[in-house]
């Protein structure tokens, strides 16, 4: 098992890749407190893999809120007695364009996407260090690597979070903590019609979809276990001289 022993952190895990990696991270040996909003969801994610034999820690938090993104971390270094692997899965769509834009939304896209990042980052390292190193791995997106002209205030908010990687990857080498991000292509979520459906109209969504596709090589979308495992991997001692990197899961989108 390739994280006996660790303890693992993810946030936004009650659904998509990150409840797929709360379910592969324990697969593999790690003691995980799971983190999310939905205090329902955590239950039932609890519950379930307490049917698989498996017994998770559960931290109800918003992290669009600067205290509970502090407060989900110490917390969750409490229940579990410190942490090795932090993936900082948390993010949402953000607002479509930039005409007429609703400062509200945009605040919270740039706030859960980015600063809850680097609010878990500056919570973390603490606990690392006291470990002697761990794995820190944010999510970002193709559209961190690339520019997306379906969502722009999305794509800046996860070039910054790429930005945000390379940089802690220098700063904390000395303490043997890893900085790496995942980037996805889209992904077959729940957060996809966030991406695909913003009008809320199903053909719309569908034609948006297909057109997406057609800029994609293996020509489907990324499935949630895909990522899951792309974070196992760098959670993992697998990648023990892995760090800076910013992976592509994308089906060879950013190939061209």
């Amino acid at each position: 098992m390739r994280l006996a022993g660790k303890l693992a952190v993810i946030t936004a895990a009650a659904s998509g890749m990150g409840r797929a990696g709360v379910e592969l991270f324990l697969r593999e040996g790690a003691k995980v407190a799971a983190v999310d909003i939905n205090a329902g969801a955590l239950a039932d994610l609890a519950g379930l893999m307490k049917q698989q034999g498996h017994t998770i820690e559960t931290v109800q938090a918003d992290l669009s809120r600067t205290e509970d993104a502090r407060r989900s971390i110490n917390e969750a270094a409490a229940k579990l007695g410190g942490i090795d692997v932090l993936w900082a899965h948390a993010g949402i769509p953000g607002p479509a364009s930039v005409e007429g834009l609703d400062l509200v939304e945009y605040d919270r896209a740039i706030t859960l996407n980015v600063t809850s990042a680097v609010l878990g980052a500056g919570e973390v390292i603490g606990h690392m260090r006291k470990r002697g190193g761990g794995s820190l791995i944010f999510t970002a997106s193709v559209s961190g690597l690339v520019g997306s002209m379906f969502s722009p205030i999305y794509s800046a908010a996860k070039f910054a979070v790429v930005g945000l990687t390379k940089s802690l990857a220098l700063r904390f080498a000395a303490d043997n903590v890893r900085v790496n991000v995942v980037c996805p292509g889209l992904a077959d979520t729940p957060m996809k019609s966030g991406f695909t459906g913003r009008s809320g109209d199903p053909a719309e969504a569908a034609a948006n979809q297909a057109r997406l596709l057609t800029n994609v090589p293996m020509g489907r979308l990324c499935k949630a276990e895909e990522v899951a495992h792309a974070a196992l991997w760098l959670a993992s001692d697998d990648a023990s001289f892995v760090t800076g990197v910013a992976l592509p899961i994308d089906g060879g989108f950013t190939a061209r």
